[in-house]
């Protein structure tokens, strides 16, 4: 007789095998970061701790991981979104280029325009550009037939080549040395962090509560709020609007919904606009209250970390939130390991292309289980 094993899907996911899947995902991940490590001539334990502390460990850690959280997030939703739909947005970081492509160019154009009309209108053109480079892929995917996957994929790569043709030309700032960046942004361009010391030090708040405050908060900038509004809107849409309905309906059965009369074609291209948007206004965001101009540093790999986070999360809101920090952290705690033990950057990447497909591949086991079978 022999034996084997097969997979089989479990008819309902463990709700509460999820937390303790993806903690024992995280502990083999960190496992082998510590492995790695060691076998480059680094102390393993070390760099495990550092990568912990330098996201989770200090106060100065949490302004940091909640600074990285915010385009996450965004980025997350947005793709969250398409998938509900079924569709298999791999764009989201094209789209954050593009917007703060769309963003940069409205500051630029419309520098001496009042700070009441510059910083939305930028916002704004942020969105407008992340959306219609979505719709790109929608159009193609229900014009032409083409699968979306590799069509937001291969404009991921037009986008960063379009963001470099403008930033080692047109863009690039004259009093710069030659270093491809664009202007600063005038002061009114700029979104402010959450917390101003001075502020609140005139205002006559105990110094050592300010610079309690001010670590906390470190570079945290307000587009926090952002994140806050999109999250409501977006669980009010799904929930509570007929469109998130059809959206929810039109995801588990496409051809049923055509059947009943749902619009799919125009529900993908809303579905696509809006996650452009949302990471377009990361991008910009990112890159007004973190950079204050253009740089090619604002690519960063936002838009492929929020896949993973859409995918843990199942697609929900406030687990998305959740996800999103500890990847934030995560990120935070990987440069604070290549710092400190002065790994290079490609190692360093690497660290973080462990966790991130550890935890996921992890998530395995929570829809699937294995049995042996006998022949």
């Amino acid at each position: 007789m022999m034996s084997g094993w097969r997979i089989v899907s479990r008819t309902e996911p463990r709700e509460w095998g999820s937390v303790v899947i993806f903690a024992a995902a995280f502990a083999l991940s960190l496992l082998i970061c510590g492995l790695l490590l060691q076998v480059q001539g680094k102390d393993g334990a070390l760099g495990v701790g550092l990568l912990l502390s330098g996201g989770f460990g200090h106060l100065y850690s949490y302004g940091e991981t909640l600074l990285k959280a915010i385009p996450i997030f965004l980025c997350s939703l947005g793709v969250a979104l398409c998938f509900r739909l079924q569709i298999w947005n791999i764009g989201a970081e094209g789209q954050y280029v593009i917007g703060t492509l769309g963003g940069t160019w409205f500051v630029l154009t419309f520098a001496s325009l009042p700070g009441w009309l510059l910083l939305p209108g930028m916002l704004i053109s942020a969105m407008l550009a992340g959306g219609f480079w979505a719709c790109v892929s929608a159009v193609l995917r229900q014009r032409f037939g083409m699968n979306e996957i590799i069509s937001t994929l291969m404009l991921n790569y037009i986008g960063i080549e379009i963001l470099k043709y403008l930033i080692y030309g047109p863009w690039r700032d004259p009093a710069a040395m030659n270093f491809p960046v664009s202007p600063y942004f005038s002061d009114s361009a700029v979104i402010a962090q959450i917390w101003n010391s001075s502020f609140w030090l005139d205002f006559g708040l105990s110094e050592n509560i300010v610079d309690v405050m001010a670590q906390l908060c470190g570079r945290a900038h307000w587009g926090i709020l952002s994140c806050l509004i999109a999250g409501c809107l977006c669980s009010f849409f799904l929930q509570k609007t007929r469109l998130g309905y059809e959206i929810t309906a039109a995801g588990s059965n496409a051809k049923a919904a055509r059947f009943a009369g749902i619009p799919y074609s125009r529900l993908v291209i809303l579905v696509m606009f809006i996650c452009g948007a949302l990471a377009g206004l990361a991008g910009i965001q990112e890159c007004s209250a973190t950079l204050e101009r253009l740089e090619p540093h604002i690519v960063v790999g936002y838009g492929y970390t929020a896949v993973v986070v859409a995918w843990l999360a199942k697609l929900r809101t406030v687990r998305i939130a959740f996800f999103a920090i500890i990847l934030a952290g995560l990120r935070v705690g990987v440069e604070n390991v290549q710092l400190e033990l002065q790994v290079s950057n490609s190692f360093a990447n690497t660290l973080e292309g462990i966790i991130l497909i550890t935890v996921l591949a992890g998530q395995f086991f929570n829809d699937y289980s294995l049995k042996r079978k006998f022949s």
